[in-house]
């Protein structure tokens, strides 16, 4: 088991949550835009399957799903700003996750459902900065967070950094996510998630985790 400071905790299901960043499908999907950069690195990992097997585990468990998604593009998003980033600025070149297009649309199996909650969309890679997330989860009385979704080093990466300087417990699951390259990954997971994260997990490690709490609920 791959951890950075502890073994797992017991994911209450009052007090845990999973946290689904960017499920979009200019993601996750076939011909989105960015899947055919994040594809050798999610079909390595087998990414959707994980991101299947991981919400639908934590959907049984009894955790909340809260959905935190990107800013859907829209043209001249950033018209006038004095510091738009190169990533916000080629997104909008893009139109990635367009709003009212295809690829601006959640992945027909990672769409929300009856009691999860939508958080405020973000404008650059933090799900905190700028949105309701955080007083949504402690709304929630949660404390314990974990990660899955997109990008492994950049949203995914922030968000997880800005939950632990809120004071969130947070766990990493390192095949529920993707990169642009196998670098990013070994970046994200094995140089930087040590030094922030509680727990860096794969989904095979976190499935036994969450089980008893679906006989507990049952």
């Amino acid at each position: 088991m791959t951890t950075s400071a502890s073994s797992p905790p017991m994911y209450r299901p009052d007090r845990a949550a999973l946290l689904f960043i960017d499920p979009y499908n200019d993601f996750l999907s076939e011909g989105g835009k960015l899947w055919p950069q994040l594809a050798p690195v999610a079909e390595k990992y087998d990414v959707i399957a994980n991101l299947q097997a991981v919400s639908r585990a934590a959907r049984n468990a009894g955790l909340r799903i809260f959905i935190v998604p990107h800013h859907r593009a829209e043209p001249d998003d950033f018209a006038g700003w004095d510091h738009p980033t190169p990533y916000q600025l080629a997104s909008s070149e893009m139109q990635i996750f367009a709003r009212g297009q295809w690829g601006g649309e959640w992945r027909p199996e990672f769409a929300p459902q009856p009691g999860d909650v939508v958080v405020k969309e973000h404008m650059s890679s933090s799900g905190f900065a700028n949105t309701d997330l955080d007083l949504q989860l402690r709304q929630h009385g949660i404390t314990h967070l974990i990660l899955i979704g997109m990008i492994a080093n950049t949203c995914v990466e922030t968000t997880a950094k800005f939950a632990v300087e809120l004071g969130y417990h947070v766990t990493l699951v390192r095949d529920a996510t993707a990169a642009l390259s196998l670098e990013a990954m070994h970046a994200a997971h094995d140089i930087n998630g040590p030094t922030y994260a509680h727990v860096i997990l794969t989904s095979a490690e976190l499935l036994p985790v969450l089980q008893p709490l679906q006989r507990i609920q049952s």
